[in-house]
């Protein structure tokens, strides 16, 4: 900057008033306040803003956004989870008589009489039952996943030469990594949005009762062990091959309608873009939703049901023999007792679910992406031109 930009700067205003007067109007009085403006105090607070943006490590941009996505998503979508969790988990509580089950009265019909039901006996309470670790396990479950599904794409493409194999295999790897981690976290959400706070005689509840999450641990700790906390991990696995369709197909669709990938954008920002990623989530999730749905109903029978280790839990609970033992035993069993229909027990609801959390999901991660980029670019602009007022 040149030592004679003030002077340019006064250039500008007339010859015959370089000085204020007496004789000017109050409006071109100069303001002795000394206290910074409010833009100014935005403008510094941004700035500092787009400096730190700096600080933060390449690596960590994808958990961070991941993170943020999975918050959002959790925050949005609990209800409908609670009410999907509790349509697949009632028809494993079918009393036995005489060494068969029977029927009980259907406690939860569809997604408005369930969120009644719930409503009536729980209060709004009651529909965000087992939030704490459904926001414990969507944190790092998508901090995770996303994180290694970006990282795996390339090598894998390297290794197969195939765009649609790659993109298969990192979501596998990304989805078995992630899987692994947090089911314990999983297992205590669905008990804890499975059960009831009141008792009835229409139908058969639960026979467990967690005060939260820490007591839903302790208890399933002391009465049956660390194998309950991986309930379910067999089909949870099996539903990796839901995020082997619905992430290459969101990919796909991405780069179809706006011609980047995921965690890519365009230099400038358009809102023709967000209804573009809304687009491709809404197709890709749907169709992956309805493909693999039956593992999700399998995972949430087999989580639900207590392990026998004696006659009665830590706590004094009669403990119901089990009733589910192994993925092709509970597709027999519910086969057997439900048929074809009992396999998709809340559909409905969870694409009514799946689809809002998918796209909260996904906008968030890429809004989040797009904004580090954002403050990151304008944070070197303003530190090239620190540099420039130094010199």
């Amino acid at each position: 900057m040149s030592l004679d930009q003030p002077a340019s700067a006064t250039a500008t205003l007339p010859t015959n008033q370089q000085y204020a007067t007496y004789a000017d109007s109050p409006t071109t009085y100069r303001s002795f306040n000394t206290m910074a403006s409010p833009d100014t105090k935005q403008s510094a607070l941004t700035s500092k803003l787009q400096i730190y943006a700096l600080s933060i490590p390449k690596a960590w941009e994808s958990p961070l956004c991941g993170a943020g996505a999975g918050l959002a998503s959790g925050i949005v979508t609990c209800p409908l989870d609670v009410i999907k969790t509790k349509l697949q988990a009632q028809g494993g509580f079918n009393p036995k008589r005489g060494g068969s089950s029977t029927q009980a009265k259907q406690l939860y019909q569809g997604v408005i009489g369930s969120a009644r039901t719930i409503f009536k006996e729980e209060g709004i309470r009651g529909l965000y039952r087992g939030l704490g670790p459904m926001l414990l396990g969507y944190l790092p479950t998508w901090a995770v996943y996303l994180t290694i599904y970006e990282k795996a794409r390339k090598p894998y493409e390297d290794m197969c030469s195939n765009w649609w194999l790659a993109r298969m295999y990192a979501s596998l790897t990304a989805g078995a990594c992630s899987t692994i981690l947090t089911n314990p976290i999983w297992v205590i959400k669905t008990r804890l949005m499975s059960q009831s706070n009141r008792s009835t005689s229409e139908g058969k509840r639960v026979s467990f009762h967690y005060k939260n999450t820490w007591d839903a641990a302790r208890q399933m700790y002391r009465g049956e062990g660390i194998r309950s906390f991986y309930s379910g991990l067999t089909p949870a696995m099996l539903g990796l091959t839901h995020v082997a369709v619905q992430f290459p197909l969101y990919e796909f669709f991405k780069m179809q309608f706006t011609g980047y990938g995921i965690g890519e954008h365009p230099p400038e920002d358009h809102s023709s873009q967000w209804l573009a990623i809304s687009a491709a989530t809404f197709l890709s999730k749907t169709c992956a939703s309805t493909a693999t749905y039956p593992h999700e109903v399998l995972r949430t029978r087999l989580q639900t049901q207590q392990r026998r280790y004696g006659v009665s839990s830590s706590d004094g609970m009669q403990l119901a023999p089990e009733k589910y033992n192994g993925l092709l035993r509970t597709c027999k069993i519910m086969l057997k007792e439900e048929g074809w229909r009992g396999f998709y027990a809340g559909l409905g609801t969870n694409l009514l679910r799946a689809i809002p959390s998918a796209m909260t999901t996904m906008l968030t991660y890429e809004f989040l992406q797009r904004t580090i980029h954002d403050l990151k670019d304008a944070g070197e602009r303003v530190a090239k031109d620190k540099e420039a007022y130094a010199m």
